[in-house]
């Protein structure tokens, strides 16, 4: 998943991307102020026993009501890694997003196994799509 990640801030960071400041917030850190301060939210996961980590399960609990219509339209992306049955989670994700209407700039990464050099250069350009959807002028 660390790979992962650096990819998608790399993409997110790429010198094409110009008036946009990423900020990383661990998922059992993330608190209701990021989510209402931030312009897009990236969400990355990896699929445990089917599901979203209990990690991303609890952001999404915890900022869910009082995100509920302060963030409608809100931009995201996300990104599941797992060996097995990501379905879980990718539905999970989707359906949380799509009930605090937020809405998909791309359809979610899934990457099973080792992340190989494709599944890195696909996170470099969910981070790139994402920051891009977001820049002044866009």
């Amino acid at each position: 998943m660390q790979a992962m990640l650096e990819a998608v801030l790399e993409g997110a960071r790429h010198e094409d991307i110009e008036g946009v400041d990423v900020v990383v917030r661990p998922a059992l850190t993330a608190a209701v102020v990021d989510v209402l301060e931030a312009d897009a939210c990236l969400l990355g996961t990896p699929a445990n026993i089917g599901y979203m980590s209990g990690a991303l399960k609890h952001f999404f609990d915890q900022i869910y009501y009082p995100c509920l219509t302060a963030t409608t339209k809100r931009p995201y992306a996300a990104y599941v890694h797992g060996n097995e049955g990501l379905e879980g989670a990718v539905r999970g994700i989707t359906s949380i997003a799509s009930a605090l209407g937020w809405e998909a700039v791309a359809p979610p990464l899934e990457v099973m196994g080792a992340p190989d050099r494709a599944a890195l250069d696909s996170c470099r350009e969910l981070g790139a799509v994402l920051a891009a959807s977001i820049m002044p002028g866009a």
